[in-house]
């Protein structure tokens, strides 16, 4: 049978040279920041939830990200866990300056200049609360006390040798504030990734198991945003944008690509978007039992969040894809 068919889009799918042609979304190691755990200790201990992630003693943070640098991933962002003795309900381990965190910056920028450090400010690491903010006896969650504290915490980072200064902790009016403080200070050079839509998401369980670092009563949701809510993004995008931030992100990354393609549709500004703890550990879970082939999922899910607008990912496949995009076997340094 003959069909006057004169239109055949899989003519543009016919061979890998002709596909290539017109892909509209790539990934690679210039797209993404690596999450990495730090912790005072000697030796590396493995985080049970999160398969091949650890919490890095120093020498291990070095030599990780070391191998990340070897292909071609050149941006980290550090998640401190603290010694409970050292957690406060006001969290003012936060801007130590002789701290594990930016003692750990400055080792990083003096071994490898040129390697961006993207770091956290909130205070749930620090908090004997667990919570982002400082809480009030009452239970409420005190915005513009926590403000102050995040000020000098981004402060001590920026001093450090921050290039990156990320707020996590969803308080308003801080990104304003921390962009103040930094240019008084002298550091306009140093940028402000908001964590512009933060939802208060369950896939955030590993990663508090990382960090020990979940709320020790209530929960999280007067601050971080409702996850049946799009339109909302915006009016936070719109503050972000006004009060200096430099990049905004969404978080978490699969669950929420149309909260993505909202911002791209929105802003000029550079999107990025953190694929989270829960995400990395769901792959994970599902490869291991053979139901998923980890190496094609986790790149589909990586060009999803590329596809739907974000620039740049937070990922903790970052250095696996990227030694796998560079033949690269699995573990071994370039």
């Amino acid at each position: 049978m003959s069909l006057a068919i004169r239109s055949r889009p899989r003519r543009n799918r016919k061979d890998p040279v002709v596909r290539a042609f017109h892909r509209e979304s790539d990934v690679g190691p210039q797209h993404f920041i690596y999450p990495l755990f730090i912790h005072g200790g000697d030796v590396d201990v493995p985080i049970g939830s999160m398969p091949g992630c650890s919490r890095l003693s120093p020498a291990g943070l070095f030599a990780e990200v070391e191998r990340a640098r070897a292909v071609g991933v050149n941006a980290v962002v550090l998640f401190p866990a603290i010694d409970d003795a050292l957690k406060t309900p006001d969290g003012r381990e936060c801007f130590n300056p002789d701290g594990l965190y930016p003692r750990t910056i400055a080792a990083l920028k003096a071994r490898w200049p040129d390697l961006c450090v993207v770091t956290d400010v909130a205070l749930d690491p620090y908090s004997s609360d667990g919570h982002d903010g400082i809480v009030a006896a009452d239970g409420r969650i005190l915005n513009d006390e926590t403000v102050e504290v995040l000020c000098k915490q981004a402060l001590a980072q920026a001093r450090a040798g921050a290039d990156i200064i990320a707020p996590s902790d969803m308080m308003d009016g801080r990104v304003g504030a921390i962009r103040d403080a930094l240019d008084a200070e002298g550091f306009t050079g140093v940028s402000i990734l908001a964590y512009t839509a933060k939802y208060a998401s369950a896939f955030y369980g590993p990663f508090r198991e990382a960090l020990d670092s979940a709320p020790r009563g209530g929960d999280k949701k007067t601050y971080q945003m409702d996850p049946a809510n799009g339109r909302e993004a915006l009016r936070e995008l719109a503050l972000d944008e006004a009060e200096g931030a430099d990049m905004v992100m969404v978080k978490p990354a699969g669950p929420y690509l149309d909260v993505i393609r909202r911002l791209r549709d929105a802003t000029a500004l550079p999107i990025a978007a953190y694929q989270v703890s829960g995400e990395y550990a769901m792959l994970k879970a599902a490869s291991e039992r053979g139901w998923l082939d980890e190496e094609r999922v986790v790149m589909e899910s990586l060009v999803a969040i590329r596809r739907a607008g974000a620039d740049v990912i937070l990922t903790y496949f970052a250095r696996q894809v990227a030694e796998r995009l560079a033949g690269v076997r699995p573990g071994k340094s370039g």
